[in-house]
């Protein structure tokens, strides 16, 4: 985490600055209200309750989300409301679920009666023409072409060597005798774990929320991505993507000094870069580049050359932030759990050979898929989707205004007890029984959706899943490990 100093004299800028948008926001607000007439309109919201004026449940919403069990929130308006609420965010009115129908009806109904909803900061820096924030046809044609180069032929030919490559590089940068800090890879998040770990006698003491696996997936993706391989120009990449995304989810303010300010200097100089390798490209042609996910995407679609920058950062955003933070979660879940880790273990070793992991080394590995989806239940950082309704929705007796936020809360699903037997309680054995088969079908269960669903499911959710198992495989059984004095894990990062 960074921290910005202000000089003194510095400070009433930022006071005239706070109080400006303070009033902006208070002036939206109220023009908002009486330019919109739907709501004085009678509308059969699901019950709830305003909140504080102006501000609603906001900071209470925050606060949930922010801390280490985020359905919180969720959980005590479950009591009184139901499981399909209303509240107050960001003032504006909006309809929160944790029913896993009413969850599928909304993931089902993408770009029919809702479409997706993010903050101008996020949405200025994945950019207007990226997968994430584009509506319609163009969000159909990129899903496809996303879908279209991880699909499972080239996770089993393109993809499975060099993440392995990529792995063995990466852990075998860690040297014997060294004490390494790991950084807090989730960035927001304000605890830490302290794990040792023990490789060939040599002691490390490792602080997690991790570098390691931040480093494991920023190199996979950048290497995947722009088919880079220099350890200069990946350890520059990771720079400026860490700084990209401190300022996804922060205030627009584009004035230095501030979070958002320095995240659009780091996307300038990261569309720079991909520019520079898609003239690379086209100048020298794919074998003198690499074969990255760029050189297969200039070769097999035509697409503008922004439209091109916007597309691979975000999959460099979707694919380094989550698998990152769920290859951690993974390991301090196990260390918590030591029958699963000497499970996991026996699994992997059995897998050991002098060789590289084949794709039938990678179907075999039942156990570890457990893990991967116990840990995606508990720890899965899709932990909710903002959309909003296109128009006024029906749905049972309710009547959704159009405009209105609608939030299906996901981990609230994952982590309900009537669904899930101690649901906060790390067992990847559940999903071995054969009741849980159905939910445990993560691309359509309405019950366990961490890749999302609908026309916005996650296109990289199982090279994602490949990720994770590799990972898995050569740091488990590299490392020997055991945790001591750890404080509470914040397992959730937002």
């Amino acid at each position: 985490m960074r921290e910005t100093i202000y000089q003194a004299r510095e400070w009433p800028l930022v006071v005239v600055v706070t109080t400006l948008l303070f009033f902006i926001f208070i002036a939206k607000f109220i023009y908002g209200n009486k330019k919109n007439p739907g709501r004085s309109r009678s509308y059969r919201l699901p019950p709830g309750r305003r909140g504080w004026l102006l501000v609603g449940d906001s900071f209470n919403w925050y606060n949930a989300v922010a801390s280490s069990h985020p359905p919180r929130f969720v959980e005590q308006q479950i009591k009184r409301f139901g499981k399909i609420f209303s509240c107050s965010l960001f003032g504006k009115w909006a309809v929160v679920s944790a029913d896993p129908s009413f969850n599928r009806f909304v993931m089902q109904n993408e770009g029919r009666l809702f479409q997706s909803s993010y903050p101008k900061s996020f949405r200025d820096l994945v950019g207007k023409n990226g997968v994430i924030t584009v509506q319609g046809d163009q969000h159909r044609r990129l899903h496809g072409i996303s879908s279209n180069l991880m699909r499972l032929e080239k996770l089993k030919f393109h993809f499975l060597n060099d993440i392995q490559v990529i792995m063995i590089q990466t852990l075998n940068n860690l040297q014997d005798n060294q004490v390494i800090l790991l950084q807090d890879v989730c960035r927001k998040a304000r605890k830490q774990i302290c794990i040792y770990m023990l490789i060939n006698s040599a002691l490390f003491l490792l602080l997690i929320m991790t570098y390691t696996t931040f480093q494991v997936a920023i190199n996979q993706m950048v290497n995947q991505l722009l088919g880079v391989s220099s350890e200069s120009e990946i350890n520059e990449m990771a720079q400026l993507f860490s700084n990209f995304v401190d300022g996804c989810l922060s205030v627009p303010i584009n004035f230095p000094g501030f979070t958002y300010h320095t995240a659009m200097k780091a996307r300038e100089k990261i569309i720079s870069k991909i520019k520079k390798t898609i003239d690379k490209h086209r100048q020298q042609g794919s074998a003198e580049v690499g074969n990255g996910v760029l050189g297969r995407l200039l070769e097999e679609e035509s697409l503008p050359d922004e439209t091109i920058s916007d597309f691979i950062i975000n999959l460099l955003f979707a694919g380094n932030e989550t698998t990152a933070k769920t290859m951690l979660f993974a390991v301090y879940f196990l260390t918590q759990c030591p029958r699963a880790l000497k499970q996991l273990l026996e699994e992997q070793e059995g897998l050991r050979s002098n060789e590289m992991l084949t794709w039938q080394d990678y179907k075999v590995m039942s156990f570890t898929q457990c893990v991967i989806d116990e840990t995606l239940r508990i720890g899965g950082i899709a932990i909710w989707l903002m959309r909003e309704a296109k128009e006024d929705v029906t749905y049972q007796d309710y009547v959704i205004p159009k405009g209105c936020f609608v939030v299906p809360f996901l981990s609230a699903v994952h982590l309900d007890e009537n669904l899930y037997q101690d649901a906060l309680t790390f067992n990847p054995w559940r999903w071995m029984d054969p009741q849980n088969q159905e939910n445990r079908n993560w691309r359509n269960s309405q019950f366990y959706s961490p890749f999302g669903g609908g026309a916005r499911f996650c296109p990289g959710a199982e090279l994602a899943r490949l990720q994770i198992a590799l990972f898995l495989h050569y740091f488990l059984t590299t490392y020997r490990l055991s945790l001591q004095n750890a404080p509470l894990v914040q397992t959730f990062g937002f």
